[in-house]
């Protein structure tokens, strides 16, 4: 994971939509911190540079300054608007560098399948990994080569490779990927067989009348 970023906080002490509507108005996202033991806080965050952090990664280790003093943090809890996606409001979570801390990281599907190339279908099961990692271990995403895999193999969190420090809380039989043979390819084929063999017998009625037909 990058080095954290910093992030300028400010106490705030009026509560409610109207002064957080004030707050937006002005460029500045309503937050609270929390976590670790300490006292939860009001704060307000610059918006712009909290959205650049968060479009980088979900997961990205935030430094917090607040009153000259700087605390690491996580974002969760980001509310947006549900049409213009605009951000709301958003939790910070104080953390450790020594203890590890649960996340969601997604998954990605690298390369494209040998089973695709022969006319499979790519099904993803799992779009993001629950893990457990220290945060500063904790990755933008985990990312999995499927191009060796052909018609009916599947992908399992047995067959990826976690980085160094970050496990995974999903059983190693879960289903992830598959690469599975659509119903019309395989109706297809049988189709294509059977037109064959009515071809060939077609083809010998035809011969064999032809040979018993009166001179």
């Amino acid at each position: 994971m990058p080095d954290d970023v910093v992030l300028i906080a400010e106490a705030r002490d009026a509560r409610g939509s109207g002064p957080a509507g004030r707050l937006r108005r002005e460029g500045r996202l309503p937050a609270v911190v929390y976590g670790l033991g300490g006292e939860s806080t009001a704060v307000s965050v610059p918006t712009h540079t909290l959205d650049l952090i968060l479009a980088k990664g979900v997961n990205s280790l935030i430094t917090l300054r607040l009153g000259g003093e700087d605390q690491l943090a996580l974002a969760r809890q980001v509310q947006r608007h549900p049409v213009r996606g605009d951000l709301l409001h958003v939790d910070f979570v104080r953390v450790s560098v020594d203890v590890a801390i649960a996340a969601d990281v997604a998954l990605v599907l690298e390369g494209e399948p040998e089973g695709v190339r022969n006319g499979g279908l790519l099904e993803q099961q799992v779009f993001t990994l629950p893990v457990e990692a220290k945060p500063q271990d904790i990755p933008g995403s985990i990312v999995a080569d499927v191009s060796h895999m052909d018609l009916g193999d599947q992908l399992r969190v047995s067959d990826i490779t976690l980085p160094a420090g970050v496990v995974t809380t999903l059983d190693a039989d879960t289903l992830l990927a598959a690469v599975t043979v659509p119903r019309g390819l395989a109706a297809g084929e049988g189709a294509e067989e059977g037109a064959e063999i009515e071809g060939d017998g077609g083809a010998g009625e035809t011969a064999e009348s032809s040979e018993h037909a009166p001179e």
